[in-house]
């Protein structure tokens, strides 16, 4: 939903931002960011989906999480994806939340539509694929098996997206965790006691990294995600002065504290959204967070919140607003596995 650039506490490499619902990041050399992915001659070619609330994020591209399906051609089509004789437009709206991603096709017909703009950004469209994808931090264990089944589900397809006729192999899957994956290559970096907090559209994830080690028995999900703040403001604004604000402007002012509206709507909403991350706050001191004792990575689309709306110590907290970097974790964690296994899937 949101992003933003902030470099704090722990060496973070250079984000981007802001996102837009069709954002497109260019490959970039340099740094641990480089996507060693990125030649067209890998077989299979690893594509890293991050299947979110709000938004699907991939290495490269982000677009909100939004397919509406249609049984004849619509009128307006830039984002049209065509398959099994049915037609969607995707990007157009946010997936209300649900427990089960799997629950219908939405997740799986956005899948094809990011993988079908990884392959463009490569200029390739008949390719085997890898899939590395995610589930937040305590819904893996118990849902990683239906998800990678949900997500094989055709291991041969084909399909058209803006215009672009597609033909892709699935040679398989892997399901990591959320948050964790965008940091899993640099552990070494998170010395002491550490406190990731990922802030999504629909959910927080919460764990612990100590010395360098991920702590199973402490990983948490809260449904507290940014949509909750959207929510929260649009009651405020209509409470208070009857109007319904589009949401874009409520956006901006989330994202960059500010926008072009009237000064009574700004600090309403200013106002709603540091009492949202005030909540963010208390959620992680019911966590035992103790900002004396230990140090606090913010990432995720909600990090531009705490960013623009939170009191802390800026050599004690670290926000990584690139909102892809989960999605960069998983093909790196993908890449990494496929060496072990000396390139075979």
């Amino acid at each position: 939903m949101y992003g933003c650039v902030q470099q704090t506490g722990f060496a973070v490499q250079r984000c981007t931002a802001p996102y837009t619902m069709n954002t497109i990041l260019q490959p970039h050399s340099g740094g641990k960011e480089t996507n060693m992915n990125f030649n067209q001659t890998n077989k299979p070619v690893i594509i890293g989906v991050d299947h979110g609330y709000g938004n699907i994020k991939t290495a490269h591209t982000c677009f909100r999480t939004g397919a509406t399906a249609y049984d004849k051609e619509p009128t307006f089509k830039s984002d049209l994806l065509i398959y099994d004789g049915r037609y969607y437009i995707i990007g157009d709206e946010h997936k209300e939340f649900t427990a089960d991603k799997m629950n219908d096709s939405d997740f799986y017909i956005l899948t094809l539509a990011a993988v079908a703009r990884e392959l463009h950004i490569r200029g390739v469209y008949d390719a085997e694929v890898f899939l590395a994808a995610g589930l937040p931090l305590t819904w893996v264990s118990e849902q990683k098996d239906r998800f990678k089944a949900y997500l094989l589900q055709n291991r041969e397809t084909s399909f058209s997206f803006r215009g672009k006729s597609y033909h892709v192999t699935f040679a398989d899957a892997e399901v990591f965790p959320q948050g964790f994956s965008a940091v899993a290559d640099r552990l070494r970096e998170f010395k002491g006691v550490n406190m990731l907090c990922d802030i999504g559209n629909g959910t927080m994830n919460i764990m612990y990294i100590n010395n360098g080690k991920p702590v199973a028995s402490r990983c948490f999900t809260e449904k507290y995600g940014t949509q909750q703040c959207m929510i929260a403001v649009r009651e405020k604004l209509m409470q208070r002065f009857g109007a319904a604000v589009d949401d874009t402007v409520i956006e901006n002012v989330l994202r960059f504290g500010e926008a072009d509206i009237g000064g009574q709507y700004l600090d309403a909403i200013r106002e709603t959204a540091t009492e949202y991350v005030s909540g963010i706050m208390r959620r992680l001191r019911e966590h035992e967070y103790n900002p004396e004792l230990m140090k606090l990575y913010v990432m995720g689309g909600g990090s531009c919140l705490i960013k623009n709306f939170a009191e802390y110590d800026p050599e004690r907290v670290t926000i990584n607003g690139d909102i892809c970097a989960t999605a960069k974790g998983y093909e790196t964690l993908a890449s990494q596995r496929l060496s072990k296994n000396g390139g075979v899937v």
